[in-house]
């Protein structure tokens, strides 16, 4: 039989099938390359490219002032009194150079090849304006300069008319105001808090900027406050006196204030915050630092003042001074036994409040969104810079260096003390075979991406999620009580404790330098704990490990906390279930009075409480029954049995599940180390400030 030819289909590919998109369009297709992502982080973002460019004249001297004011219709509008963007026709693109600066990708002052541009900028992307002008569905420039009061609105990075000179102006800077679109951007809602903890920090890097902070999203623009809106000050905002959420930073100390600022809730190991500030081959380097009493660290790292958390190579130059001159002081003045052999790394960092901080004429960093950088002439500058320093420090302060060494020193022994520990828990499990935990009821699937792990309280609700489960892919693994608190345990205490070990072996990941993302044995990891406080305290509890050992899973996405509901509802034969008081009102469609009379006689029958009456008042009861509205509160897990717990809980089609993601890295840091840290004042301090905002399940 002859062997049929293949039919090839033939493509036309020639030049005309390269598409070629034209300004603004691929951050309009690609918001993502540019900002990050299109979720919260990537709104906030837009306001630091913007705010970034104002900073930027703050740090080249042109300016001391900048205000942040987050509008009702979603708007924010940023204004500084630096120099104004230039206004006059471009010699290139022959249109203003405020239009070029808005509509043109790598067009700013940070390209400036002579002393006209920035000596120290941002970054070389130089992206900023123009990215969040595409990425608006409105947007307005208004320039102090010259003399003149100029604006140019544009819509989607496209202007809407020529620049416009509609006064005049002794005042100078620049005022941009823009409101992001709703159709690149999943949800539009600012958190202050996130715009002042991000601008608390410019503050402290740039001395002697004042940054305002106003919430004005209430505000009504017709009917509140006081003062003239086409005021002569830039800064007319201020002027109309409005009672608003506003928040002001000025700070003189710079670095030193900020780490004092990280590390007011802490007890210091020594009291002196060390700090140098020197330049060397055109690198600005900047480092304070200061240890507490802590087996957790913090370092905080700065490029031309933008925070880059994911490091990079101003923080390896760092690190490896640190580890060097440590090792060098201690066994130079006998404090490192031979015994000890020689810290490393991450000895030296336990206990560590550091910020870092470079400045760079030409600076580089690794992807669009500057979150590392890239720069080689920074590691080395760091490295010698805050070596020397630092060798001088210790020299000069010996009762300071023997404090820090102690420490390093206890870091090192608890780190052969937990190695010990990790090794004898994976031996053991090497020895049995891998043998999974005798509690674990584990899933038949062995592809990790369609596996749950159901974390859940208690044996009672481990049994009934056994027989309620999905047994081809979701995993049980009840819990004992209260596992330990990591946040106040080294690594080798914590591998003592049952409950970790079986969870750490479940998980498959392994633990400490060892630890291996690609091994996780399920995708998702489900917290599944009572509706009540020692629930809630649980949850705490095993958020706190994950956070401090398994940091990566959360990055990841892989942990989830799984929402039971409250009550179950029964109208005659109907079943509904509230997953809030809100939800069984609404279900219920009962006032408060009704609704309190409901729930006291739900009550009484579920404590066996039944008023017998005549026969003819048993007679209406039963008639009633089938119309009748039983409401039953779940106290725990283990009260609901196997089908309820699946249609509720576990059922991937019905249930409600939330993804446990950090926003905010250095927030959660700190947030974990007061409440569940053993410094008992900041936390007492949390609870008497907060005790109105608690809801209490009592």
């Amino acid at each position: 039989m002859a062997k049929e030819e293949k039919k090839v289909k033939e493509i036309k590919y020639g030049a005309e099938q390269i598409s070629v998109l034209e300004g603004l369009e691929p951050v309009r297709r690609r918001p993502g390359m540019y900002i990050g992502s299109t979720g919260i982080d990537g709104l906030h973002h837009l306001i630091w490219e913007i705010f970034d460019n104002s900073r930027d004249e703050a740090m080249g001297g042109y300016c001391d002032h900048i205000e942040v004011v987050l509008l009702p219709d979603n708007s924010v509008r940023i204004t500084d009194n630096g120099r104004g963007i230039p206004v006059g026709i471009h010699p290139k693109t022959k249109v203003s150079a405020l239009e070029t600066v808005m509509t043109t990708l790598h067009a700013g002052g940070k390209f400036g090849g002579d002393d006209s541009g920035y000596k120290v900028s941002g970054g070389l992307h130089g992206v900023g304006a123009s990215v969040v002008n595409a990425l608006s569905i409105y947007t307005k420039a208004e320039v102090h300069t010259e003399g003149g009061r100029h604006i140019q609105e544009y819509s989607q990075g496209k202007r809407k008319a020529l620049v416009k000179k509609i006064g005049s102006s002794k005042q100078h800077g620049t005022i941009i105001t823009f409101r992001p679109d709703e159709e690149i951007f999943k949800q539009i809602r600012f958190e202050l808090e996130t715009v002042i903890n991000h601008l608390r920090q410019q503050a402290y890097l740039v001395k002697g900027l004042r940054i305002d902070i106003l919430d004005a999203r209430e505000w009504d623009p017709i009917t509140g406050g006081k003062g003239k809106k086409d005021s002569d000050d830039i800064f007319w905002f201020r002027e109309l006196e409005l009672e608003i959420p506003s928040t002001t930073f000025y700070f003189e100390g710079g670095l030193v204030s900020l780490v004092k600022f990280y590390n007011k809730d802490e007890k210091v190991i020594h009291p002196s915050v060390f700090y140098v500030e020197k330049e060397l081959d055109n690198v600005g380097v900047e480092v304070s630092l200061q240890y507490v009493d802590d087996i957790n660290f913090d370092i905080v790292p700065f490029a031309n003042n933008i925070y880059t958390g994911e490091g990079g190579t101003h923080v390896t130059g760092f690190k490896t001074a640190l580890t060097r001159i440590l090792n060098t002081y201690g066994k130079k003045n006998n404090l490192i036994k031979e015994q000890d052999g020689g810290f490393t790394g991450d000895d030296v960092l336990e206990g560590l409040t550091a910020v870092i901080s470079v400045k760079l004429r030409e600076i580089q960093f690794e992807g669009q969104t500057k979150a590392k950088l890239g720069s080689t002439e920074a590691q080395g500058a760091v490295a010698t810079v805050f070596g020397d320093a630092f060798s001088n420090f210790l020299e000069e302060n010996p009762d300071e260096a023997k404090s820090i060494i102690n420490k390093s020193l206890l870091a090192l022994r608890a780190r052969k003390a937990a190695k010990a520990a990790k090794d004898s828990v994976l031996r053991k499990g090497a020895l049995e075979g891998m043998t999974l935990p005798g509690k674990l009821a584990d899933c038949q699937v062995r592809d990790a991406a369609s596996a749950e792990l159901f974390i859940v309280e208690g044996d009672s609700a481990g049994g009934t999620a056994k027989m309620g489960r999905d047994r081809k892919t979701q995993a049980i693994l009840p819990l004992r009580g209260k596992i330990l608190n990591v946040e106040r345990a080294r690594l080798d205490r914590m591998l003592g404790s049952e409950q970790i070990k079986n969870l750490v072996i479940a998980m498959g990941t392994s633990i400490g330098d060892t630890f291996d993302l690609e091994k996780m044995r399920y995708h998702k990891l489900i917290i599944a704990t009572d509706a009540d406080v020692d629930g809630a305290h649980i949850r705490t509890l095993i958020l706190t490990l994950m956070y401090r050992y398994f940091r990566p899973v959360l990055d990841a996405g892989y942990v989830y906390i799984a929402q039971p509901p409250l009550f179950k509802i029964k109208r005659g034969k109907e079943i509904m279930y509230a997953y809030s008081d809100e939800e069984r009102d609404k279900l219920l469609g009962k006032d408060a009075a009704s609704l309190a009379e409901l729930l006291a006689e739900s009550a009484n029958e579920e404590d066996g409480i039944v008023e017998e009456g005549t026969e003819e008042e048993e007679e209406i009861k039963t008639k009633k029954a089938s119309t009748k509205v039983h409401v039953q509160r779940y106290k725990g897990l283990g009260e609901m049995n196997a089908e309820e717990l699946w249609e509720t809980t576990m059922d991937p089609e019905h249930r409600v599940l939330k993804q446990v993601a950090i926003h905010d890295a250095e927030i959660a840091n700190k947030v974990f180390d007061m409440l569940m840290g053993s410094e008992v004042p900041p936390r007492k301090t949390f609870i008497q400030s907060n005790a109105k905002m608690a809801k209490l399940d009592i």
